[in-house]
């Protein structure tokens, strides 16, 4: 395969490693699953109301909204249920197999669109006060002890013209990316301190969309369920990867987090190689065939 970087940790123990896991680059939709892990603190202590709607929070776009798509509500936009098909400020969804605007009511279907996980951001913000990276740095890079986290080289981005609702992307490397799915792995406590509510680590990991309930037919093909903003692996009881749930970044950026075997996968495909911005993809089917021998490998 095409990977720049893998880590294997079992127990708190390096199992495998390969690759340059120290090498920074961009993770793309990883940063969906990060921003659902910063989103527990805040919602249990009240600060996020999960039930408020768009209209709410007083959250509108470019060209404004349909008074029906004001209705999501931040569940919704977590779930990719919002039923809003308004334009992203960034690429790389399923918004041309969109349903027509005003069509779908709130919670009902499920798309995966950037303009939900991006106003997801926006919402985030608007309701902590903070910017998205320096609440992930102080509330998940500091106590983790990321390593090579640079809150520096972070910033929102995207087309403005098209959506107000900017991406959020990160920079990390696949040694970080293990740690973030080993805090996940242990329920959100890092060495006695909860730094995401353990019962809202079990909520995002609960299946909101089975893989049959997806749109458009392709993505229903993959296999995989959907929580809130982590894919989540649909495996017979029998298998190593059955519990199973995974955070994806187009290209081949994983964190696996395997609850039957105590264990994760941190994977990396490098982007740009060379100033290519395009380059070859480790899809899920080749990185997973890698990550069930990793798993069901037995070690003391």
């Amino acid at each position: 395969m095409d990977t720049t970087a893998l880590m294997a940790v079992q127990d708190g123990r390096v199992l495998f490693s390969d690759g340059p896991v120290d090498a920074v680059s961009i993770v793309f939709s990883v940063r969906k699953s990060l921003l659902s892990m910063m989103y527990g603190k805040y919602v249990a202590d009240g600060t996020i109301d999960f039930d408020r709607t768009l209209a709410d929070l007083g959250i509108d776009d470019v060209g404004g909204l349909l008074a029906s798509e004001r209705e999501a509500r931040l569940r919704d936009l977590l779930t990719a249920r919002s039923g809003v098909y308004h334009p992203a400020a960034n690429g790389g969804d399923d918004l041309a197999f969109a349903p027509a605007r005003g069509s779908q009511r709130p919670g009902s279907y499920f798309l995966y669109n950037n303009w939900d996980f991006n106003a997801a951001g926006t919402a985030f913000e608007k309701l902590t006060g903070r910017s998205i990276y320096r609440a992930f740095a102080d509330d998940l890079a500091a106590p983790l002890m990321l390593e090579d986290f640079d809150l520096a080289r972070h910033k929102r981005s995207g087309d403005g013209a098209k959506s107000a609702h900017l991406a959020y992307p990160f920079f990390l490397s696949t040694r970080d990316m293990a740690r973030l799915g080993y805090l996940m792995l242990h329920q959100g406590n890092w060495r006695g301190q909860q730094l995401v509510p353990a019962a809202w680590v079990a909520q995002i990991t609960q299946p909101v969309t089975s893989s049959a309930q997806m749109h458009p037919p392709h993505v229903a093909r993959r296999g995989f369920g959907y929580g809130y903003l982590w894919w989540l692996l649909e495996e017979p009881p029998d298998s190593v990867l059955n519990g199973a749930y995974m955070a994806w970044g187009v290209h081949g950026q994983y964190i696996l987090v395997i609850p039957k075997r105590h264990m994760v996968i941190a994977h990396k495909r490098q982007v740009p190689v060379a100033g290519n911005w395009n380059p070859s993809t480790v899809v899920p089917s080749d990185f997973l065939r890698a990550a069930r021998l990793l798993a069901a490998a037995p070690c003391g």
